[in-house]
């Protein structure tokens, strides 16, 4: 069995029945709105699913396909998570397990700006991996944030089909375009409504609930040097390290692209040790 449901259906690009800003703002790590958001798709999937038809295996729930770095959508699985579990306890179920998908490929391209071909073109060589063994007699919940072309999801049945899958498969989306007139950039528009330029992402690294995500790692990366210098110069000693860190971790220093930016990381954070050193800490 598979069954897709999605919370809101988009239609038209006049009303999206959630707000842009906060989904901008969710794609570049602000963990209140990737709270809301799983919140929100948790009691839409009991409501309208669990509800009248109560899954009794164990559910696992697995978040999109990521290396290292999480994407956005695994801070929002979190709460997702919570709140089914709330559910699931209440009903005397099993609470949620988890497990990953690991993929193989990175890319510097920026997904939501592609049509559907260009989509398929660029993650079609990509390769997804999973635990056969831990599903087995188990319920599959896949959780993304926004279905736009079908893309990401083809390769993850092309993955429960090279894994001979045979488990009770959910893909659940917070948003999904239905509308097939509306171009696939639309994804565009909305992850950067609230982010027009990197001294946007201050307000959220800063703002006490943020979670790193590889959207805004490679959007820094990949900023305009000069820009990026006057940005980096008012980020604190543990935001850098975790942005270099993490950077490193998706293999991001082997990608020409980022490289001017991650030496002006390195050298910051050599020249910071060395002052540390100097003055005795």
């Amino acid at each position: 069995m598979k069954i897709t449901y999605s919370l809101h259906k988009i239609t038209n690009t006049d009303d999206f029945g959630f707000c842009p800003d906060d989904y901008s703002r969710f794609k570049f790590g602000d963990e209140l709105i990737a709270k809301k958001f799983g919140t929100q798709l948790a009691n839409g999937f009991i409501q309208d699913q669990l509800a009248k038809a109560p899954i009794k295996e164990q559910i696992v729930v697995v978040s999109s396909p990521y290396s290292f770095i999480p994407t956005a959508t695994f801070a929002m699985k979190n709460h997702f998570v919570f709140a089914l579990n709330r559910w699931l306890a209440t009903n005397n179920l099993p609470v949620v397990q988890e497990t990953k998908v690991h993929r193989t490929i990175t890319y510097k391209e920026d997904y939501g700006e592609l049509n559907a071909e260009e989509r398929m073109r660029l993650i079609g060589n990509d390769s997804f991996h999973i635990d056969k063994m831990f599903l087995e007699g188990k319920t599959i919940v896949f959780l993304d944030d926004i279905r736009i072309t079908g893309g990401h999801e083809r390769m993850i049945l092309k993955m429960t089909q090279e894994y001979d899958l045979t488990n009770d498969i959910y893909l659940l989306y917070y948003g999904e375009l239905v509308n097939k007139d509306i171009h696939p950039n639309v994804e565009n528009h909305l992850n950067y409504h609230s982010v027009k330029n990197i001294f946007d992402l201050e307000e959220i690294i800063k703002s006490g609930h943020f979670s790193v995500n590889t959207r805004i790692v490679k959007y820094i990366l990949n900023y305009d040097p000069a820009a990026f210098s006057l940005f980096i110069q008012n980020q604190s000693r543990a935001f850098i390290d975790q942005l270099y860190n993490m950077a490193l971790g998706n293999g991001y220093h082997t990608i020409g692209a980022y490289s001017s930016n991650l030496t002006v990381i390195k050298d910051y954070l050599i020249n910071h040790n060395l002052k540390e050193i100097q003055y005795g800490n």
